[in-house]
């Protein structure tokens, strides 16, 4: 995505959490070693953001005075967490974890086609038909002008025969460098782009291994989208190619179905997970919002925020304007927190770690089943 364009205010929220839960995971003994302290209290909140905190939890978590009692306790919790969950979010994180081991897939390079052998396979083996959707871009580094990036945009499709579809799309390009990190130094080094790039992906693989039990009247289409960022000047190269491309043909093929509405799924692994209404989104196809976050308040899906706070340029926009798509973003911006200056987005520090599979297993349960509930 582009650059941010506006930030709208951000609650209280530890200080919320203090007047709720006290001061978690603090003050409990006044001779406690204070990183232990601090690991319960990161877990604690993590566990009241992701709306699954109980008494009893909470109680177990006091007891324990160690960190690797701590860690054992909270990943023994996340396994049964995850196990529980209708989206695999285990499967998401190898598929994210695969990607990135890959290396920079920015368009055009020999990461990309990497990335698309090994997402066809998955894809086919859950039964979707892919296609490409192949275009040139022009080398925003082409010294002469004329050389050409060959692009090309993944199609996956279910119930093919359906003329009434909706589209769930993610970029699976990566910036060529990781240009905003804060040592000038790396600013020319290597972006694997876990967050930014890859768990967008992750989660539509997440999804498709569902799709035989898909009860949605509507046909779905997935679609990876090339070059939203073969940028290497954000002031002078163009976003968007392959977003754009797509709701160009849209028009100009009039194919004989049409797309009712669309998701588009960027940045929703990090693991402090905090989404909120993109305010484009909320501009351009705000039935979509609505029933997006009315479906998370239902699941207790609390990650969701039901106040707008960024407005972001990103793949949405080419196709709810040029298209007439109505499609919104959801996408947390904040990375890794509202609370720290330092972003990890577009620096060497966007790396799997940084993720969290359930948080992609949230994200792909609210889409699941919003999309299971369009008729």
């Amino acid at each position: 995505m582009n650059n941010l364009i506006k930030v709208i205010s951000w609650p209280f929220l530890l200080l919320a959490f203090s007047m709720v839960l006290g001061c978690p995971g603090a003050g409990e003994s006044t001779d406690e070693n204070s990183d232990v302290a601090n690991v319960r209290r990161n877990i604690i909140l993590q566990y009241v953001r992701q709306g699954r905190l109980t008494p009893v939890m909470r109680e177990k978590l006091l007891t324990l005075t160690t960190q690797q009692a701590l860690t054992d306790y909270a990943q023994q919790q996340d396994a049964a967490y995850l196990e529980s969950l209708p989206i695999d979010g285990n499967l998401a994180m190898d598929v994210l974890n695969n990607v990135v081991g890959i290396g920079p897939r920015f368009s055009g390079s020999e990461g990309m086609l990497q990335q698309q052998k090994m997402l066809k396979a998955i894809f086919e083996e859950h039964g979707g038909l892919v296609e490409y959707q192949r275009f040139k871009a022009k080398n925003p580094i082409s010294q002469q002008g004329v050389e050409v990036v060959d692009m090309a945009n993944m199609i996956v499709r279910w119930f093919p025969e359906r003329k009434q579809r909706i589209v769930l799309c993610a970029h699976y390009d990566t910036r060529p460098f990781p240009d905003n990190d804060p040592d000038p130094q790396k600013r020319r080094g290597i972006f694997v782009g876990a967050n930014d790039g890859g768990s967008g992906v992750a989660v539509l693989c997440a999804l498709a291994a569902k799709m035989s039990k898909c009860k949605s009247g509507y046909g779905i289409d997935m679609v990876l989208f090339d070059g939203e960022e073969l940028v290497y000047n954000s002031t002078r190269d163009p976003f968007f190619l392959g977003s754009t491309h797509f709701a160009q043909q849209y028009v100009i093929d009039k194919p004989e179905y049409k797309y009712v509405a669309g998701i588009l799924l960027d940045m929703v692994a990090d693991a402090n997970l905090q989404i909120y209404q993109e305010v484009n989104s909320r501009r351009l196809a705000p039935k979509v919002v609505q029933q997006v976050w009315a479906t998370a308040k239902r699941l207790g899906i609390s990650e969701f925020r039901a106040s707008a706070r960024h407005e972001v340029r990103d793949d949405h926009l080419p196709l709810n304007q040029i298209a007439g798509i109505p499609t919104i973003d959801i996408i947390d911006f904040d990375y890794p927190s509202p609370q720290i200056r330092q972003t990890y987005w577009h620096t060497t520090e966007d790396t799997a770690d940084k993720c969290s599979a359930i948080s992609m297993a949230h994200v792909g349960w609210v889409v699941w089943e919003w999309m299971n509930n369009q008729k």
